[in-house]
């Protein structure tokens, strides 16, 4: 609030135009919520207690089950609690994340839940055993977590939405056989988990559901027929129905992918190839007001995603956060060398301390755009993130050469000690952070090495390999790599990945000679004539007429030899 009088104030004198700058990550008390450890005590308990409340319907899917006894609540809650100690163990950087945890335990409880409105919904149709147990919608959250969080996740969710169904579905063991519960829910988890592996469009999901579904098929018929067979009910039937459910689970969860990406602030690979359209309006506009910006975003974001695909990182993540990673200067295109007239530098009349804050202006202009024009809250983290808290130094040695010669024009009384700048590292670097995730630091270096890459002369394999060592050892001893999890393997990786990439970028190509051209427009075999390429294109355009000639005056002049007439 009292910021705000602030600036209606120096607005009145003229000294502010009112408007403030995009704020990335606005909303404290939400991003409280999103990582504090009471939040993902509240969403903890609330997974036990919907478990509980599971239990409990679980025994109303039909008429005369039993009320569930202190026995199933305590095993229930095991199962459960299991579940959480699970979690923290083996995924702990996803546990930091309290929506991640939402995400996971309401993937499970929703599982459990479409599963007893499965089962109710069968019983209601007279089917049972395998029939019925098939029928449940076995894939729904390894199917959900696998896509969203990996196939890490995707297991977790398998393995466990499988122990809680079997818990929950324990009232109605009389029509549906425990064991046969657990070995269908445990194949068809994994068998999802397999077949869903990088899903980069959205119709692999309904494939994905279409590999499972005749798989649950196929697992039915066995059970049917192991269990005796029957004839209550048809063929069709006992394989049709889990068929159905496969194809079905993989179109719904396709159809809730994006609702639950923006609810829970995951983006998924499918949705990073959406993001990666190159005529979004942003891209549009770089690519006219700043086409030597565009052009240096296309080659980062090459380096960026071959060296995401060799660390096992988010490729297709590298490549669209690197298209917009430099979006900020457009609006001053013409300050950065790229897009720079060589025969107008407007840094000429600008001092190097103003050189340096409007290059460094360009990460908060960049910010300001993504966030208007709704980009995704990763691109805009490594818009802030790729300079880090690097320093300018170009304009820094400027300023030091700068103040050097104020000293010493002080030293023979030509200027005075008030006139010496004071010049110091802070104002030169960037507003940071440092990159915080493996995709950022990627990007960030990449940004370094293909800046750096445009001055070498005559590039082979050596002076690449030594500019990129050169570059990711400066950023390791400024700090910048210090808060990312790169290891030393994966960024020695990272290294051989950018110099393959540049060298094959930069190779030398052949230099052609110009083709010589037959002149004989007399058609005198002795008259043949070698003219340059220029030559006989300036004959065609006067429309002289060349006559063939002889084959033996051709080998003559390609054996350079006398004509007949010297013979």
């Amino acid at each position: 609030m009292f910021e705000s009088f602030r600036r209606a104030q120096l607005q009145r004198e003229g000294l502010s135009c009112g408007k403030t700058r995009r704020k990335h990550q606005e909303g404290d008390l939400f991003d409280l919520f999103r990582c504090h450890p009471a939040g993902r005590g509240v969403v903890i308990l609330f997974y036990l207690v919907v478990v509980g409340i599971l239990l409990r319907l679980g025994s109303k899917v039909a008429d005369g089950l039993t009320v569930p006894g202190a026995l199933n609540w305590l095993c229930a809650g095991a199962v459960a609690t299991a579940a959480v100690i699970h979690l923290f163990i083996s995924h702990r950087q996803v546990v930091e994340d309290n929506r991640a945890v939402m995400l996971i335990m309401g993937s499970i409880l929703m599982h459990v839940g479409l599963v007893l409105v499965a089962l109710q919904f069968g019983i209601a149709q007279g089917w049972n055993g395998g029939t019925l147990v098939l029928f449940l919608p076995h894939a729904f959250a390894p199917l959900v977590l696998s896509v969203m969080l990996g196939r890490r996740m995707g297991v977790f969710g398998a393995v466990h939405s499988t122990l809680l169904g079997a818990m929950v579905t324990m009232p109605v063991s009389s029509m549906v056989n425990p064991f046969t519960f657990l070995a269908s829910s445990a194949l068809v988890g994994f068998l999802v988990i397999f077949v869903s592996d990088s899903v980069r469009r959205r119709h692999r999901l309904f494939t994905a559901g279409l590999w499972v579904g005749a798989a649950a098929a196929i697992f039915s018929l066995l059970l049917y027929q192991a269990s005796g067979g029957g004839s209550s009910f048809s063929w069709g039937v006992v394989a049709g129905a889990p068929f159905v459910t496969g194809i079905l689970t993989g179109m719904v969860v396709g159809g809730f992918l994006p609702v639950l990406e923006t609810l829970f602030g995951v983006t998924t690979a499918v949705s990073w190839l959406e993001l990666a359209d190159l005529n979004h309006p942003l891209m549009r506009r770089l690519s006219i007001e700043a086409p030597g910006t565009y052009h240096h975003s296309l080659v980062v974001a090459n380096l960026a995603e071959a060296a995401g695909e060799a660390i096992g990182a988010s490729a297709t993540m590298c490549r669209v956060c690197a298209y917009f990673h430099d979006i900020g200067k457009l609006s001053k295109p013409d300050y950065f060398i790229e897009n720079m007239d060589p025969a107008e530098n407007p840094h000429k009349d600008l001092t190097a301390r103003m050189s340096a804050l409007v290059l460094i202006a360009h990460v908060k202009d960049g910010v300001d755009l993504a966030i208007k024009h709704k980009l995704n809250s990763r691109i805009i983290d490594v818009i802030e993130q790729h300079h880090g808290t690097s320093l300018v130094w170009y304009f820094y040695r400027q300023a030091l050469d700068h103040k050097a010669e104020v000293l010493r024009l002080v030293e023979e009384d030509k200027a005075k000690e008030d006139d010496v700048p004071q010049v110091t590292e802070d104002v030169f670097r960037y507003p940071g952070p440092r990159p915080q995730f493996r995709e950022s630091a990627i990007i960030s270096l990449a940004d370094a090495v293909e800046s750096a890459s445009r001055t070498l002369e005559k590039p082979n394999a050596s002076r690449i390999e030594s500019l990129v060592d050169d570059i990711v050892q400066a950023r390791m001893l400024d700090g910048q790599l210090d808060e990312c999890d790169l290891t030393i393997s994966e960024l020695a990786r990272v290294k051989a990945s950018f110099g393959k990439t540049l060298l094959s970028m930069m190779h030398n190509r052949i230099k052609y000679t110009k083709e010589p051209t037959v002149s004989n427009p007399t058609g005198n075999p002795d008259s043949v004539k070698v003219i340059s390429k220029d030559e006989a294109v300036i004959q065609a355009m006067a429309d002289v007429e060349l006559a063939p000639v002889p084959m033996a005056a051709k080998r003559r002049v390609n054996k350079k030899l006398p004509p007949a007439s010297a013979a």
